[in-house]
C-alpha cells in the first residue's frame, strides 16, 4: 500500500500530522529525520512531510536531513520547522522572528495555486514559532503571509510548505489543505480507521499470547475503550481492571465511576482506596513534576500490592495502561522532542517496564478523538464515550501549591508596558504555570486583567499577543469577582501543599461550577472539551483564589478558550464566593494551547 512519511523533527504534532493523514483517506508512517535518501522505497512512498520541532534550524546541532531527499521527485510539503528547513537546506534564509507567533495568526493568502488553490483568501492558522524565513530558496515563491511574517507560505513545483500547524483542529481550512496534499499525492480514500482496528486486536492477540493483562483504569474515555478493546481480543476473562481511588478526585467521583464501569458491563473490576497512601506521598510537595512522578510511582506501588494480594504470578500478566498519543510526546515520546510535563503514564519505572517488554499500551498511536470513535465502534455506551478528560494525577495539577519561601520579582516595568499599549489593569502573579511555546516547555507567570468591561475578543487577542511579546508571561487570566480592580500588593501564600482541606475546597469549587452549567445551559456543557477548574494560593486580602478553565479542543493538542456567556460566568464567581469555602476572587483563563497548556501543571 503507497503512504505518506512524516519526518519527525521531536514536534508536538508529528503523530497528529500522521492521524490527520489517516483521517484524510490515506496511510501514513512516522520515520526519524535521519533517514537517508537511498533508503526509501519509491514504490511505496507517494509523498513526504517534514514536522515542527522544537529546535531552531539556526542552532548548530539543530536536527537535518539529507539534502537529497529534496531530490526525489517526490511531493513533499513542510510545515513549522519543516518550513524553515526546506528554506535553508535549498539556499534561502532563517532569521530570529521580530515578533514570536503562539497560537492564533491571521494567514494571508497571495496566490491561490497548487494545493493552496482552493482556499480562501484569509484563514485564521495556529503558529507555535520563534523564528521566520526572511528570503526565499531559488525556484520558490511565496504564497501567503501574516501580519508578523512575509513568508508564511512557499512552493516551487512539487515542494510545499507553511510556516503554521494546519493539521492542528484550531487551523480554519488546515484540514482542506492536508486533503489538497493528499490528492497531489494520488492517494485519496485508501485508508480506514477500521483497519487499525482490526490490526490491532490481532496485535494484541499476538503480542499477549497465552498471558492475562493487569489494565490501570481510571474511568475516563482512555482507559474504558483500552479495557473494552482488550476484552475484544482476549476475552473478559483474561482482562483485571484497577481503579485506584487516589483522593484527588472530584466530588463523588469514585462512586459514579464504580458505577459507569459496572453498568457498561465491565465486571472483572477491583476498586482500591488509597487516599492516605497518596497524600502522605505528597507531603510538602510544591513542584508540579515532582507531583507527576510521586503519583506516577504511587500507582505502581499500589498495583504491585493488589498483585501480591491476589496472588498473581508476574510472569503470567502484562501491566497495560489507557495512554493516548499527546502523553507520550508531552513526555518527551521521540528522539528529538522536548519534555513538556511528565504524565503519571511516562515515569521512569513505566519506561523501565516498557523496555523490558512487560505492558502493553493498544491505543498509544491515538487522539482523543480517534479513541472517541474506536469507542463507538466497540459499543461503549454514550456516557463514557463523551466524558470530559480527566487527568489522572487529578486534582494534584489542579491545586497549585508554593514553598515555604519565595522570591518575589518585581514587574512593574512591564505591567506599564502593557496597560500602555492596551489600556486596561494587569498584574503579573509570582506564581507559575506550564506552557508549551514553539514545541518546548515554559514555566512562566499568569498575568492577571482587571476591568469592568468584558469583550471576549479583545481579551483573548490580548492573551495571544502578550505571550509573543513578553517571554515572562505564559498564561492570561480575567478578574470575575466584584473586586475586579487590582489591589496595591498581591499576597502569595508561601507554604500551601496538598491537604485534605485544599482538596475540599476545590472539590466544592469544582461541583458548583459543574452544577451551574448542567442546570443552565446543558448544550454548553456538551459543546465544552474540558474544564479544569483550578485553586491557586494569592489574594489580596484573605482566602484563595478560583481560575475557571473551560476550553474548547479535538485532541488536546492545541485548545482555545470557550466562549461561556459572561452573565453564567459571573454566576459561578459569586457562587464560589458566597459559598464561604475560602475563596476571594475567581478568574477565567484565557489562554489557547499554545502558549498555555491545558492544566496548569
Amino acid at each position: 500500500m503507497k503512504k505518506i512519511v512524516v519526518l519527525d523533527f521531536g514536534g508536538q504534532f508529528a503523530h497528529l500530522i500522521a492521524t490527520k493523514i489517516r483521517q484524510g483517506g490515506a496511510f501514513c508512517d512516522i520515520y526519524s529525520n535521519e533517514i537517508k535518501a537511498n533508503e526509501f522505497n519509491k514504490n511505496e512512498i507517494a509523498g513526504i512531510i517534514f514536522s515542527g520541532g522544537p529546535s531552531s534550524v539556526r542552532e548548530k546541532n539543530a536536527p537535518q536531513i539529507d539534502p537529497q531527499i529534496l531530490q526525489l521527485n517526490i511531493p513533499i510539503l513542510g510545515i513549522c520547522y519543516g518550513h524553515q528547513l526546506i528554506a535553508q537546506t535549498l539556499g534561502g534564509k532563517v532569521a530570529e522572528a521580530k515578533v514570536k507567533e503562539f497560537g492564533k495568526a491571521n494567514f494571508i493568502l497571495k496566490k491561490k495555486k497548487g494545493i493552496f488553490a482552493n482556499l480562501p483568501s484569509t484563514s485564521i492558522m495556529w503558529m507555535s514559532h520563534g523564528d521566520e524565513v526572511v528570503s526565499l530558496p531559488k525556484g520558490f515563491e511565496s504564497v501567503g503571509f501574516t501580519q508578523s511574517g512575509e513568508i508564511a507560505a512557499m512552493m516551487s513545483k512539487n515542494i510545499f510548505s507553511v510556516q503554521f500547524h494546519p493539521e492542528v483542529s484550531h487551523s480554519e481550512n488546515g484540514q482542506i489543505l492536508l486533503q489538497n496534499f493528499i490528492k497531489f499525492c494520488g492517494l485519496e480514500n485508501t485508508w480506514k480507521l477500521e483497519n487499525f482496528l482490526q490490526k490491532k486486536i490481532k496485535e494484541i492477540k499476538n503480542t499477549i499470547g497465552q498471558k492475562n493483562v493487569f489494565l490501570m483504569v481510571s474511568g475516563g474515555v482512555d482507559s474504558s475503550v483500552c479495557f473494552a478493546l482488550l476484552e475484544k481480543a482476549l476475552g473478559k476473562e483474561r482482562v483485571f481492571g484497577l481503579f485506584i481511588n487516589h483522593g484527588l478526585l472530584r466530588k463523588d467521583e469514585a462512586k459514579n465511576v464504580k458505577k459507569l464501569l459496572f453498568d457498561a458491563g465491565f465486571n472483572n473490576l477491583h476498586l482500591e482506596q488509597a487516599s492516605k497512601f497518596f497524600l502522605q506521598k505528597l507531603k510538602n510537595i510544591a513542584d508540579p513534576e515532582k507531583k507527576r512522578l510521586i503519583i506516577g510511582n504511587a500507582f505502581l506501588e499500589v498495583q504491585k500490592k493488589i498483585s501480591e494480594k491476589l496472588q498473581l504470578n508476574e510472569k503470567d500478566w502484562f501491566l497495560s495502561q489507557g495512554t493516548i498519543f499527546p502523553d507520550t510526546i508531552e513526555s518527551g515520546g521521540s528522539k528529538n522532542a522536548v519534555k513538556i510535563k511528565t504524565h503519571h503514564n511516562r515515569v521512569e519505572r513505566i519506561e523501565k517496564l516498557i523496555k523490558q517488554g512487560k505492558v502493553i499500551e493498544p491505543i498509544k498511536e491515538l487522539f482523543k478523538d480517534e479513541v472517541r470513535v474506536i469507542g463507538k465502534k466497540l459499543g461503549l455506551p454514550t456516557e463514557i464515550i463523551e466524558r470530559r478528560p480527566f487527568p489522572g494525577p487529578g486534582l494534584a495539577v489542579r491545586i497549585l501549591c508554593t514553598p515555604k519561601s519565595m522570591v518575589i520579582k518585581d514587574f512593574s516595568k512591564i505591567e506599564q508596558k502593557i496597560f500602555k499599549k492596551y489600556k486596561i489593569e494587569n498584574l503579573i502573579l509570582p506564581l507559575f504555570s506550564v506552557g508549551v511555546q514553539g514545541d518546548s516547555r515554559s514555566f512562566a507567570h499568569p498575568l492577571c486583567l482587571f476591568s469592568e468591561k468584558f469583550n471576549f475578543e479583545n481579551l483573548e487577542n490580548i492573551a495571544t499577543e502578550v505571550p509573543n511579546n513578553f517571554s515572562e508571561i505564559n498564561r492570561v487570566i480575567f478578574c470575575l469577582s466584584k473586586n475586579n480592580k487590582p489591589f496595591e500588593k498581591v499576597k502569595i501564600l508561601e507554604n500551601q501543599f496538598l491537604s485534605s482541606f485544599r482538596i475540599k475546597i476545590l472539590q466544592k469549587a469544582d461541583f458548583l461550577v459543574q452544577q451551574i452549567l448542567k442546570t443552565q445551559n446543558q448544550s454548553l456543557q456538551k459543546q465544552i472539551w474540558q474544564f479544569p477548574v483550578v485553586l491557586a494560593p494569592f489574594c489580596f486580602k484573605t482566602g484563595e483564589s478560583i481560575v475557571l478553565r473551560p476550553i474548547e479542543s479535538e485532541n488536546a493538542m492545541t485548545a482555545r478558550a470557550f466562549k461561556l456567556p459572561f452573565d453564567l460566568l459571573q454566576k459561578m464567581s459569586n457562587k464560589i464566593i458566597k459559598s464561604n469555602i475560602g475563596i476571594e476572587n475567581v478568574f477565567f483563563d484565557l489562554t489557547s494551547k499554545p502558549p498555555g497548556t491545558i492544566e496548569w501543571e
